[in-house]
């Protein structure tokens, strides 16, 4: 998945990935100082990290999902962070990542994993284990990282990709001294080059052609063209029930455990499944669920510094949202502090303004660059800017242009009260700019469909990083032909910004300030998405389990990708 996903949306290659904006994935301030309560300790990573040895062998472990997508390639636009959760118990982890993101190589995949320079150009080189193979008996060898390069690169080629930052740096993959390993080469000297194949491996050759890349997962799994300590056990996805198994095909260290299960869950049914003692682990981010789950026998609340962002796009193709001014008057109208106010009441959680869709408050070279470009809470100047593009307010207060309301759609995916309080929050500060925005309740299962088919005018998700180089992903957030941000309001002249200013640079810090400095001027000429806060994933968890969320995108580890044969029960 890019570097970027869609939590409960969109793809897989490396950066970002789209989830669901529900309560618990916007959870983190301390109520604005409505509530009274004090601030609680929020770690950057909370996942009981412990060594095998004082683990026991054996036993089960189930948790919620939010859907089981439709597409199941995690490489593919179309997938979602829950695609990347089930990928990464059945798909090779060639690289691993510490919470701070500090990249290794998985041992179990690789012998070598070297970055150089070569004739001006960085190069990597990757060279597998003997053993390494997929369970189909392909074997696992330079063409597996050719493949997924190939795949990767570009839109121009019919494949549908989650993002091609990184592989479309790359020149060549060339076969090394043997078949075992592959030598990657960049274009001139390249500033994240740990960015490719990070996120979701490697393809088995066998699905990297066009048809099987874009249309072979829709619905399927493919357990034989994966590689791992696990294999796909059950699948169903009209249950939306997914399990895994050790796999005999596995030459690494055991999986401890007999069974990983998955299961498709509504907010309220996964509340009810943790205290049943069905599922071992609840998302918990409002004060609300907290309350419900904290004093379950045996339960512990671990609380990490999260890795994503709740934003709110709006569809520039809508008539209504065609004028760049009157997005910004849109989103001159959120009281952002209201909305943490409701999201994070009772949590005992502070940060910074998210700021970027590039970086994180905590990260070194991040700078407020939505405050910078203008955005704030102003009804009268959002009321100005709609009144020059000439909506004006009927007898009713809703504004109308050339015959049509000012009347948008805004679906939310939760039944969850603090979902419905924060859109029915939203629906009022809209009201006083003239703006009747209808909220719509629908399933969590129609979230990925809905996202990527535009049904919305107006969508609230959170952009989930698996890796701490956002600036490397930023053509991911803002390139006109980003499968992660379906504004509609990127443009050419922004894509060729971006390679000339952002991508050119040689090393990652001049690369992170030139991102950085960019990015007011991108949100001036776009006004497509903002973000609203970042928060901590807060769970709450059955106790002794260890080892906790390895797969990448969101969870208590921060950045870190973890190899998941180490998830289990501590002795």
């Amino acid at each position: 998945m890019k570097n970027k996903k869609l939590l409960g949306a969109i793809a897989i290659s490396g950066a970002l990935a789209l989830a669901l904006a529900g309560c618990a994935s916007g959870s983190g301030n301390n109520g604005g100082g409505d509530d009274g309560g004090e601030k609680v300790e929020t770690k950057a990573a909370d996942y009981n990290p412990q060594p095998r040895e004082n683990l026991k062998e054996g036993g089960e472990v189930n948790f919620e999902i939010n859907e089981v997508p439709e597409q199941l390639n995690a490489f593919n636009s179309d997938a979602s962070a829950d695609t990347a959760r089930l990928w990464y118990y059945y798909m090779p982890q060639l690289l691993l990542v510490t919470p701070e993101g500090e990249v290794q190589k998985n041992d179990a995949y690789l012998d070598e994993y070297e970055i150089g320079e070569a004739d001006g150009n960085t190069t990597v080189t990757f060279t597998f284990t003997d053993e390494a193979h997929f369970n189909d008996g392909t074997d696992m060898d330079w063409t597996a990282i050719d493949a997924t390069w190939k795949a990767n690169r570009s839109y121009d080629e019919g494949f549908n990709p989650n993002a091609t930052d990184g592989y479309k740096q790359i020149t060549s993959v060339e076969q090394g001294d043997s078949a075992k390993t592959a030598v990657v080469t960049f274009d001139g000297v390249y500033a994240w080059p740990s960015m490719a194949f990070l996120t979701g491996g490697v393809l088995n050759p066998k699905h990297a052609d066009v048809e099987t890349f874009n249309n072979a997962y829709i619905g399927n799994l493919n357990a034989e063209w994966g590689a791992g300590p696990y294999t796909v056990d059950e699948f169903d996805a009209n249950a939306g029930f997914v399990s895994f198994k050790p796999n005999p095909e596995w030459w690494g260290n055991a999986p401890l455990l007999d069974k990983v299960t998955f299961t498709a869950l509504e907010d309220d049914a996964a509340i009810n499944a943790f205290k049943n003692g069905e599922i071992d682990q609840v998302e918990a981010g409002s004060e609300e669920r907290l309350k419900q789950v904290e004093d379950v026998d045996g339960a512990v609340v671990r609380r990490a510094q999260q890795t994503a962002k709740t934003v709110l796009m709006v569809d520039g193709d809508k008539p209504q949202f065609e004028d760049v001014n009157v997005r910004k008057a849109f989103f001159m109208g959120v009281n952002i502090d209201q909305q943490k106010q409701i999201a994070w009441n009772g949590l005992g959680y502070e940060e910074e303004p998210a700021g970027s869709l590039n970086m994180y408050s905590f990260q070194d070279g991040w700078k407020d660059a939505f405050g910078e470009a203008g955005l704030k809470y102003d009804v009268e100047a959002a009321k100005k800017l709609l009144d020059d593009a000439g909506w004006v307010e009927g007898d009713d207060g809703i504004r109308e242009k050339d015959g049509v309301k000012f009347s948008v759609v805004y679906p939310i995916f939760s039944n969850s009260p603090v979902q419905e309080a924060l859109a029915k929050s939203l629906q009022a500060q809209q009201k006083e700019l003239g703006i009747d925005l209808q909220v719509e309740v629908r399933a969590s299962a129609d979230f990925s469909d809905d996202f990527t088919s535009k049904n919305w005018d107006i969508f609230g998700l959170r952009f989930t990083d698996s890796d701490p180089f956002g600036p490397a992903w930023m053509c991911q957030i803002y390139c006109s032909d980003s499968g992660l941000n379906l504004s509609a309001t990127g443009t050419a002249d922004i894509d060729k910004q971006i390679a000339d200013e952002v991508e050119s640079q040689k090393d990652s810090e001049s690369w992170t300030k030139a991102a950085m400095d960019l990015e007011p001027k991108i949100i001036e000429e776009t006004w497509g998405v903002i973000p609203l806060y970042n928060g901590p994933s807060i769970y709450v968890v059955q106790e002794g389990l260890a080892n906790l969320t390895p797969e990448p995108y969101v969870g208590l580890d921060l950045f870190g990708v973890t190899p998941v044969e180490n998830l289990g029960w501590e002795k």
